[in-house]
Formats: C-alpha cells, structure tokens, sequence
C-alpha cells in the first residue's frame, strides 16, 4: 500500500493583497486628480486663445483676403467662414496637447504614444493649410491680373484661368510637401510641371519652333472645323429624312358598305361608275333601287 504524501498548501496572505490593491487605487487618485485639472486648465486656455485669435485675424482683414481668394465660396453651405474653421483647427490642437499632457500622467501607454504623433504633426498641418490660403489669395490676384491685361483678346479670360489654376495648383503641391502627404507622388509631379515650363520658355524665347507649331495648330483646327460641319451636315440630312417619312400621306382605304344601297369600293372622280355608283348615261334607279329594264 502506497503511503499518501501530503502536500502542504501554501498560505494565502489576504490581508497583503487587500493592502496593495488600497496601495495601487491611493496612487491612482492624485494622478486622475491632476488629469482633471489639467484637462480643465488646457480647455479653458485653448478657449482663450482661439477667441483671441479670431478677433486678430478678423481685424487684419483675414477674412478679406480668404473671401478674394474663393475659398468663402468653398465654404459657403458651412456653418464656419475660413476665419472660424481656422480657429476651430487650433482650438482643438490646443486640446489634444491639453490631453497629451494629461495623459502624460499615467506615464508612456498606447494612447498617449498616438497622441504625440499627431500633436507632432500639428504644427506641418497648420503651416499647409495657411500655405493653401496664401496660395488661392495669390490665384486669385493673378486671375484678375492677366485677365485686365488680356482683356482685349478673344483667349484673355482662358489663359487667366489656366494661369490661376497653375498657382493654385503649384500650392497645393507645397502644402500636401509640408504635410508630408503623398510626398513620393507629389514631389515628381512638381519637378515635371516646372520642367514642362522651362521647355516651353525656352523654345518662345528661341523663337525657332513657333512658327512651324502655329502653322500645324491651324491645320488642326481647319481639319476639326471640317469634321464638326460634316457631321452637323450629316445629323441635319439624316433628321429632314426621317421628318419626311413621318409627314408621308397614309394609303387609301375601302369605305364601308352602306346598307341598302350596297356600294363597294372606292369613290374616284365623277363619271368613273363604280360598282352601285351612277355615271353619266346612266338610267337613274327605280323604287326597288334597281335601274330600269330598257326596252
């Protein structure tokens, strides 16, 4: 018989355990104490500063300049002008570092490492988007300027476009640079654009191509006339046929017999003599509705 061993069970200290968890909650209050008051601090700071700084951009005539550039109109089913979205955008910055520095007092965690990325990021977002606003203003101004300039011409108002679109475009392209968006995109496309530019600079100032392309342009717009006035030609022969079909006089049909007099067929001009039809030399019909007998 095998003899049973007896394994003492170790003893459970309760009173030890109910001290450190006492012990982790007295270290837990004062750390949500101050994420409060921080919190409170940073919400009542970041206030402060965004009514500040509306009053500021207001007065130097922001709001001017945004509504010169477009954006306004952007922004016009909006419930913000570009002054109030601008400074909605640095009142929240200023809370998320208002919580990320209350969280800060938990020490490092998940949350509080994604916070201080996209705090870190803050500041290249808020310099693209004055770079957007700055870019349209100066868009704008350039519209107007070649536009009275080229007034006169008949391609005035499209090369002003062109040329306020190209502004504009180019400052996107430096905001999305400074945002750090789409960088490997955007930097190669820049570097084409103004390469394009540079060529087109230098074969006007040469001179040596602008004759031979405006003689090629013209036979390219002389051959685009052409196929647009044979295919109006075409659309306008094909409609006269089809309204010709439809105006066509429908063929001519069998009257009904009337009753009694049992006429058949159609009536023509006056003496063909139908069948039932009296014609010239004709004995009119008796009572019966017969024609005499002739003696």
């Amino acid at each position: 018989m095998t003899a049973v061993q007896q394994i003492p069970m170790a003893s459970i200290n309760f009173s030890q355990g109910v001290t450190d968890a006492w012990s982790a909650v007295a270290r837990f209050i004062p750390k949500f104490v101050g994420f409060l008051v921080i919190l409170f601090i940073g919400w009542f700071i970041a206030r402060l500063l965004a009514r500040a700084l509306d009053a500021v951009l207001r007065k130097a005539g922001f709001e001017r300049m945004a509504e010169r550039g477009g954006i306004s109109r952007a922004l016009a089913n909006s419930k913000y002008d570009t002054t109030g979205l601008i400074c909605k955008v640095v009142y929240y910055a200023l809370l998320l570092v208002t919580l990320q520095l209350a969280i800060g007092v938990f020490g490092n965690n998940p949350v509080s490492t994604m916070i201080n990325g996209v705090v870190a990021w803050l500041p290249r977002g808020l310099v693209a988007l004055a770079i957007v606003v700055v870019a349209a203003f100066i868009a704008r101004v350039v519209r107007d300027l070649v536009g009275a300039a080229l007034s006169s011409l008949s391609y005035g108002r499209t090369l002003a476009t062109i040329a306020s679109v190209f502004v504009l475009g180019i400052g996107i392209i430096a905001a999305l640079g400074q945002a750090g968006i789409a960088t490997t995109i955007t930097g190669p496309i820049l570097v084409a654009v103004l390469a394009a530019i540079v060529g087109v600079v230098v074969v006007g100032v040469g001179g040596g191509l602008i004759m031979p392309m405006r003689q090629r342009w013209e036979r390219v717009l002389d051959g685009a006339e052409r196929d647009a006035r044979g295919v109006s030609a075409y659309q306008q022969g094909r409609s006269d046929a089809l309204r010709g079909q439809g105006t066509m006089a429908p063929p001519a049909t069998a009257r009904p017999m009337s009753g009694g007099t049992g006429t058949m067929g159609t009536s023509t001009e006056s003496g063909t003599g139908g069948m039932g039809q009296s014609g010239p030399g004709t004995p009119p019909p008796g009572p019966s509705g017969n024609p005499p007998m002739s003696g």
